[in-house]
């Protein structure tokens, strides 16, 4: 309804998703486990979440309805998923498989996974608002730096972006009427 926030909160040493009603300030909590549970995103039509949950043993997505029933396993395969977010069109969930450390895409049953990055850390993707083309962070190995790269859906098209110093965690903003 875009009156909604979607955000993960610790209580008691104890990490589960929230959402609020930004107009009345009504919290709702989504999930209930002593797992650590962060980067929920919302479907494009506010009806489902994707999020990072360790409930499992290692960090995996899982998707759920807004109002928190259904929580369902949506990463297999032997690697970890995190930072999922789900594309403009809903068709698609990007993801960073924090094992490798590569930008991952997935449909929202989990299917189709492709491997699109091949950096040595290439992590956080954010959706272009035409849903082609993913932005994320590449940490350089031995230095440390931070840069923002982007990629094709395709996985091809692989360029940094110029930025005055390192940078991290870009989030790309909606397509203004």
């Amino acid at each position: 309804s875009g009156n909604t926030v979607v955000y993960s909160l610790t209580q008691g040493g104890n990490t589960d998703i929230y959402t609020m009603d930004i107009n009345t300030g009504q919290s709702t909590r989504l999930t209930n486990t002593p797992a650590i549970e962060t980067a929920p995103s919302f479907a494009p039509d506010g009806r489902q979440i994707v999020f990072e949950s360790d409930r499992s043993g290692n960090q995996q997505c899982y998707v759920m309805n807004a109002d928190g029933t259904n929580q369902r396993r949506i990463s297999f395969g032997g690697s970890r998923c995190a930072t999922p977010e789900w594309s403009p069109r809903g068709a698609q969930i990007a993801f960073t498989n924090s094992s490798t450390f590569n930008i991952s895409v997935m449909t929202p049953s989990g299917g189709n996974v492709r491997v699109l990055t091949n950096g040595w850390q290439d992590e956080a993707p954010t959706w272009a608002p035409n849903g082609r083309i993913i932005q994320f962070f590449r940490t350089e190995r031995n230095s440390g730096k931070a840069a923002l790269y982007q990629v094709d859906l395709t996985g091809e098209n692989l360029r940094q972006l110029p930025t005055p110093v390192d940078a991290s965690d870009p989030a790309w903003g909606p397509i203004l009427p």
